[in-house]
């Protein structure tokens, strides 16, 4: 969600002392009201890595968004974007013909393994996998080996280990801290822009919750709560997808983390771009 300008708060945007410090890539691409999935996403970062090849620096990627961090990684075959497919589906989702079960349902039936790879109200995930099978005639999961192989890769993959009660209380205090320092002015400001927020920018924890208090009758703290309970839930799904990944080395500190990453760019091979 860092790609969209005005979401800088309930992002975490880097500030600009830090990009003055470090150059950061990916950042304020594209306004709050345009469209930006992962195969935007991997072009974006392709074009970045290969600008930061030619200074023959190093690269880092940094994120807890799974799919597309594999994107990269794993170099994935994205699928091509079918509109039409896709508005028909949110169209009956919006006016009440379907539920969000019913098209789970109608993937299981069209795509039993995709159906299986993701849960039954995913709204998100489920529209784009049948607005793949549908638009393109090929099941969405036979795009590539699909995201539970784990073929060798130019990237050294580290992670930090940290217990789930210290995760919640860190996100509980991060969202404290976002409303202390304007996030719902920055909700309230992109709400009212010209082009308002597109789908996907409005679907971004904490924007979401605050819209519903901004645009409509929700009292503040329940949608607060609501925020922060949604963000503790995909903290554990995060942790999930990563720890299914044996390519991983977890570090139980950021010392630690920050000495595997010292030995990975001095390691043989740490010249090439992808370390």
């Amino acid at each position: 969600m860092c790609v969209y300008r005005g979401m800088d708060i309930g992002t975490s945007k880097p500030t600009p002392a830090e990009r003055a410090a470090v150059p950061h890539h990916l950042l304020d691409l594209v306004e709050p009201d345009a469209p930006f999935g992962v195969s935007d996403f991997q072009g974006a970062a392709k074009a970045a890595l290969a600008e930061i090849d030619r200074r023959g620096r190093h690269a880092i990627l940094v994120g807890g968004t799974g799919l597309y961090l594999r994107s990269i990684v794993d170099d994935l075959r994205i699928p091509g974007q079918y509109e039409d497919v896709a508005a028909s589906l949110n169209a009956e989702l919006d006016n009440g013909t379907a539920s969000v079960a019913d098209l789970h349902a109608r993937l299981a039936a069209l795509d039993p393994v995709a159906a299986q790879r993701m849960e039954p109200s995913n709204r998100r995930r489920i529209v784009r996998a049948l607005e793949v099978t549908v638009g393109s005639g090929q099941p969405f999961s036979t795009f590539g080996p699909g995201l539970e192989a784990y073929p060798p890769s130019a990237f050294a993959l580290i992670g930090i280990s940290v217990e789930p009660d210290v995760v919640d209380r860190r996100i509980e205090e991060r969202f404290s801290h976002w409303m202390d320092t304007g996030l719902l002015d920055e909700v309230r400001q992109l709400s009212q822009r010209p082009g308002g927020m597109g789908r996907t920018a409005r679907q971004a924890l904490g924007y979401r919750e605050l819209l519903a208090h901004v645009e409509g009758d929700r009292p503040l703290d329940e949608c607060v709560e609501e925020a922060v309970r949604r963000t503790r839930t995909l903290a554990r799904r995060q942790a999930s997808w990563f720890t299914r990944d044996p390519r991983i080395v977890w570090a139980e500190s950021g010392e630690q983390a920050e000495a595997l990453l010292d030995q990975a760019l001095g390691a043989p091979g740490a010249h090439e771009p992808r370390q």
